[in-house]
């Protein structure tokens, strides 16, 4: 006889309404602005200023298919996806990484033959164009930065390096105005564009291993562990995992040996004291299968 313990804790880190406001507010400032940039690009006859609009068109279409993807996360659990569509969200963070690892490596190959043959722009159009690529920019990572999804942190990720691009922008436009070197623009941008790669790889990387289902904090996973075989009941424990859904919202299953033949009052005081001792994990779903000591497990595995 299989006895199942279904704890059910719904608290969220943040709620997915709030979630797609903020990407919402990120996705309609990035549109507006990058028209404005193409704008301002070729009236300043700035080729980094076009080269960061079409940078920027990237960012508006992939914030903007995580904004629907993020809106598609709220939903309730069906049939098909028994677990909800928190992983859409996941998905989101995954094309955004992807796009802004592409776009970032394109900027590179853009910059890098500027060394050799750099352009002079018009300083004074790239001064004001940063000063409000900074506002825009930083206003929206800004309205970001309340949000703690992976989809929140690969979109801030997003406008931080257009911030630093701006101010890139900002730098080069004070100095072009009383020396003649444009070659800072792509030594600048070389270099901002690195720092981003830098840390995008670092959340893409994330992002890949939760897609594989692979344990989101090992700490925590020793620590519940513990607390399981803490209990007096328990003699141990086996097929025992926990994988994250979006980056925020983990689950939980895991089959405990008992101890001894307990009485059903014993068993549902033990179930009690595991909903009480897990709740400060805040899992969004937990499953634990009570097995006795002379019981076959029927699932393979570890």
């Amino acid at each position: 006889m299989h006895n199942h313990s279904h704890g059910h804790s719904h608290h969220h880190h943040g709620s997915g309404s709030s979630a797609s406001k903020r990407i919402g507010w990120a996705f309609f400032l990035n549109v507006m602005f990058t028209i404005i940039e193409f704008i301002g690009g070729w009236l300043t006859n700035s080729t980094a200023i076009m080269a960061d609009a079409v940078h920027d068109l990237g960012d508006s279409l992939s914030i903007g298919t995580a904004w629907v993807l993020n809106k598609i996360s709220d939903k309730e659990a069906n049939s098909t996806f028994s677990y909800g569509f928190k992983r859409f969200s996941l998905l989101g963070a995954l094309i955004n990484g992807l796009v802004l690892t592409v776009g970032s490596i394109w900027i590179l190959f853009e910059a890098i033959p500027r060394l050799a043959a750099p352009e002079m722009p018009q300083a004074e159009g790239m001064l004001l164009l940063s000063i409000f690529g900074i506002a825009v920019n930083g206003f929206a990572a800004y309205k970001l930065s309340d949000g703690d999804s992976l989809n929140e942190r690969v979109l801030n990720w997003h406008l931080l390096e257009d911030v630093l691009g701006w101010v890139a922008v900002l730098i080069v436009s004070i100095v072009l105005m009383f020396k003649p070197w444009p070659i800072l623009d792509p030594i600048l941008s070389i270099g901002f564009t690195l720092f981003i790669l830098f840390n995008v790889a670092r959340n893409l990387k994330e992002t890949i291993f939760l897609f594989l289902q692979a344990t989101p904090d090992e700490a925590q996973v020793k620590e519940v562990r513990n607390l399981l075989l803490s209990k007096p009941e328990v003699s141990e424990i086996h097929h025992f995992h926990i994988w994250s859904l979006d980056g925020a919202n983990s689950v939980m299953t895991v089959h405990l040996v008992l101890a001894g033949e307990l009485s059903v009052a014993q068993i549902k005081n033990l179930k009690q004291q595991l909903q009480e001792s897990l709740a400060t994990f805040e899992f969004v779903h937990t499953t634990i299968e009570l097995e006795f000591a002379d019981e076959q497990c029927r699932d393979k595995g570890v």
